[in-house]
Order: structure tokens, then sequence, then C-alpha cells
């Protein structure tokens, strides 16, 4: 069966496995997104079903909708930086505090062409998951340097790592590395 859809397939299947995966495990999803400005969402929902487990995406692109949607604290942002695991992992939790979902996954990332820094290269990317009923001072958050992909693959990269954050454990652990 041939999708309608103007996403990458690799992208499109990635989607369809998260949603068959949560669906089965009975879990709500929620997604805070910076630098891939709802390419994840637009994702999930190419997919019939995905509102049976996709709540809610934030798409925070300034660090003002960040503070403002999310509750991320402004002294977060100004000491370790919008793409940081402090950051991802605030924007985690504050989609999780504000949706009915049972876990968010958070993006922020540099995508380029401009924006690097030495320290955070064009390509960098953060990714922070959230759990409802979890040990909040268990972080799972993770730091991906890309590379200068162009902004069109990195913002492709980083959409494809949130997707394998949202998969439930036992899907997750069935999957075959890359």
């Amino acid at each position: 069966m041939t999708m309608d859809t103007i996403l990458p397939p690799e992208l499109v299947d990635a989607a369809r496995k998260v949603v068959e995966a949560n669906l089965a495990a009975g879990r709500r999803v929620a997604l805070a997104e910076s630098c891939t400005g709802g390419l994840v969402a637009a994702a999930l929902t190419e997919i019939p079903g995905s509102s049976e487990m996709f709540e809610c995406g934030f798409v925070t692109y300034s660090n003002d909708a960040k503070n403002g949607m999310l509750r991320v604290s402004s002294d977060v942002i100004e000491t370790f930086g919008a793409v940081s695991v402090a950051t991802a992992w605030s924007m985690a939790q504050g989609a999780l505090d504000r949706s009915g979902a049972d876990v968010a996954v958070a993006i922020t990332g540099v995508a380029g062409p401009g924006g690097g820094s030495e320290k955070k290269p064009v390509g960098t990317v953060v990714f922070a998951r959230a759990e409802r009923g979890a040990d909040p001072g268990h972080v799972v958050a993770d730091r991906k340097d890309f590379g200068d992909l162009g902004r069109g693959g990195v913002r492709l990269q980083a959409a494809l790592c949130a997707l394998e954050l949202l998969l439930p454990p036992t899907a997750a652990e069935g999957a075959e590395e890359p």
C-alpha cells in the first residue's frame, strides 16, 4: 500500500512503528519541538489511527515560547542555552505537565546554516524524554552531533531520533540498531 504523503518514506515508516507500538502499549504521547518545527508531529499524523495515541505537540521555536508555553525557566535558558540537556529536559517535562500524555519527547538544536558555535556547531541536537510517574531525578536526555547535513538533513535526522525515543521500552529493545 503506498501512502499519499509529502514526507520522506523513512520518516513515515518510523512514525508508523511509533504509532503502532504506542497503540499496542496503550500510551499517549506529546511533543515539544524546536528545531524540527513540528516535523515529528507531522510524521505521526500522517499515520491513520494516530489520533488514538498522539495527544499534542508544542512548537516552541523561540525562547519566549519555551518559557511561556512549557514553563522552561529563563534561568535555565540563560545559563545552559536553548540547545542543552537542561532545556530539552525542561521542555519534555513542560509538555508532559501541560498534556494528558504518558510520555513526552523534546527536541532542540541548531539546524543551520547559521546559528552554530564552537561548542554547539550546526548539527547539534539535544533530545529528552519525560514519562508520567517516572523518577524525576532520572533524566533521559541525549545530545547528538549530526554534523552539517544541511538544514533539511539535520531536521530529518533529529525527527528520526525523536521518533525512536517515543517507542515504548519493549518495542525499542526489539528494534535493530541502524
